[in-house]
């Protein structure tokens, strides 16, 4: 079948970014022949342009290809990325620092890989200014100063002296921006730099953009996966599929008509908020958690020991065939209790039974017996697989461990396969064969396969496209309305929560703030810590109206 026709956009004056048929090849050995393919966009100032699709379909090696940080397994880019009159693909790297400078700049997604744990992230922002400029020590200082006050880091003086361990995920988000903006550029590109943030911070992180965008007039090229965050911000709005452009327009026409069969897809997989009743005639409890504490005691030479408190007091209960959410802030507590319950963090004190077992109180031989009885699924899918085993080989493994034969456990293995949706041959393939919606698949079947009571699944759908996050949740509700187990899920997407718990837990700093039925709670929270975080959700005034969300309830 021929490739499609590259999309064009209307001629648009004085564009501050042009991309003009660009093309991106692949190593030979890849799946197909370009990256990225007849790619043809503008960026105006003042302008947020959104660039949307699924992973792999070309949108962060256009980013980095405009950056001059393609990887060298990349052949040279053909087309053209003109900033002003220069071709950035003609320059080498000192002709592009010399022309471009901090003119154009980018914010990655990952801020603490992006940051050197050695250097103060005061000393890491200051460098831009050192090598572009002619500033003084003090000078420099002061510019630092006020670009994380323009950022709204708090005690911009800490925070100079800090590192990035010190900071939290969000203010080191903000160092970064404050870092992209030092020298005031024309263009900034920002690839999924909240994907990983919380719901409040991220509201913060995108006023901040916003405001940048109007204070500097600054053209935005913004790269996400969050349709929410779209609706939030985006003037317009390009859709990539492999690597090509399948539509581009205003976000209220891409948003409310999309045109393109891919379009419609992707929008008809967001979640939306939309508060549900929790089922009735649940089987009986499989958890009781009561009065469970955790607390962490940090040490450093210059504020000594600081102890802190991550579970504080808290008692919750979740039946057979419920899922109980649990939602709140980096830091609320949320990951470390859900921890705490399958004894991964040892807790100071409280009562943790599950499916009448007393966990808290088993030794080490007794909980490892036991464990058969709950099951964890991580977030980063691409982690929780060891590269060097197959992917039969891990589903297997627990359940040889538990005294099943190995034609026992391949027998199970090949229908857990089934069950989530990949075929036996699966089984004899390694982790790095499949794509991250099937290594998150493989880790679900890999928990199932010793039937537990429990499952517990920490934030395993936050980092997947919504088109992949839509099949894992609907996966997730099927085989748990044939097997019963528990499913305690522990996420910061609320727009999930509302539709797929029958409770939510809401936690800060520690503490069980408020629990209850999402209908209930969404439409009339009575803590104001909930209010605040319903009030950040991206989007929420937006409806998808092709929509479909009845695979999430029964």
């Amino acid at each position: 079948m021929a490739a499609p026709a590259p999309i064009r956009e209307n001629s648009m004056s004085s564009p501050l970014l042009r991309y003009e048929n660009l093309t991106i090849p692949l190593p030979g050995n890849a799946d197909r022949a370009y990256a990225v393919q007849d790619l043809s966009l503008t960026l105006a100032p003042h302008e947020i342009l959104c660039i949307v699709g699924e992973s792999g379909s070309g949108k962060s090696l256009t980013a980095l290809s405009t950056m001059g940080l393609l990887e060298a397994q990349f052949d040279k880019p053909q087309g053209g990325i003109y900033f002003g009159p220069d071709n950035l693909l003609d320059l080498n790297e000192r002709q592009r620092a010399q022309k471009i400078g901090g003119k154009i700049s980018m914010i990655f997604q990952e801020p603490m890989a992006s940051l050197n744990p050695f250097y103060t992230v005061g000393q890491q922002v200051s460098e831009t200014f050192r090598i572009h400029t002619d500033l003084s020590k003090a000078q420099i200082r002061q510019k630092v100063l006020a670009l994380f006050d323009e950022v709204l880091l708090p005690d911009p003086e800490r925070i100079y002296r800090s590192y990035p361990h010190q900071l939290s995920g969000g203010q080191c988000q903000r160092v970064m921006i404050a870092s992209a903006l030092a020298l005031n550029p024309q263009v900034l590109i920002a690839d999924e730099p909240t994907t990983a943030l919380d719901v409040t911070t991220q509201a913060q992180i995108l006023k901040l953009m916003l405001r940048l965008r109007e204070s500097h007039g600054t053209g935005i090229l913004f790269i996400t996966h969050d349709f929410g965050v779209v609706a939030e911000i985006a003037d317009r709005v390009a859709v990539m599929r492999h690597g090509q452009v399948v539509e581009i327009g205003a976000v209220a026409q891409v948003l409310n008509d999309p045109q393109h069969e891919y379009t419609k897809s992707l929008v008809a997989a967001v979640p939306r908020l939309l508060p549900r009743n929790a089922r009735q005639n649940l089987g009986p409890a499989v958890l009781r958690a009561e009065n469970v504490k955790k607390t962490f005691s940090l040490r450093s030479l210059s504020q000594g020991r600081k102890d802190i408190k991550a579970v504080d007091d808290v008692t919750l209960t979740l039946r057979r065939g419920e899922t109980l959410g649990l939602v709140g802030e980096s830091g609320s507590g949320k990951s470390t209790l859900a921890q705490c319950i399958i004894r991964m963090v040892q807790p100071d004190s409280g009562v943790i039974e599950i499916d009448g077992i007393r966990f808290d109180q088993l030794g080490k031989r007794a909980l490892r017996d036991a464990r058969r009885h709950v099951q964890i699924i991580f977030q980063d899918p691409y982690t929780a697989l060891d590269p060097r085993q197959k992917v039969g080989d891990a589903i297997a493994e627990g359940q040889v461990i538990h005294g099943a034969s190995m034609a026992q456990a391949a027998k199970r293995t090949a229908e857990l396969l089934k069950a989530v949706g990949l075929d036996a041959s699966a089984a004899d393939r390694f982790p790095h064969q499949f794509s991250g919606g099937q290594r998150q698949r493989i880790c679900i079947a890999r928990a199932l396969a010793l039937e537990p009571s429990l499952l517990i699944a920490d934030e395993s759908v936050s980092a997947l496209d919504v088109s992949v996050q839509a099949q894992i949740l609907a996966l997730l509700a099927d085989i748990q309305s044939k097997l019963q187990f528990g499913l305690l899920f522990v996420t910061h997407d609320l727009r999930v929560a509302s539709q797929l718990c029958d409770r939510i837990a809401v936690m800060q700093r520690g503490q069980l703030v408020e629990i209850g039925e999402p209908a209930q709670l969404f439409q009339n929270p009575s803590a104001a810590y909930t209010r605040q975080l319903l009030s950040a959700v991206p989007g929420a005034g937006w409806v998808p109206r092709a929509a479909d969300q009845s695979r999430y309830t029964e």
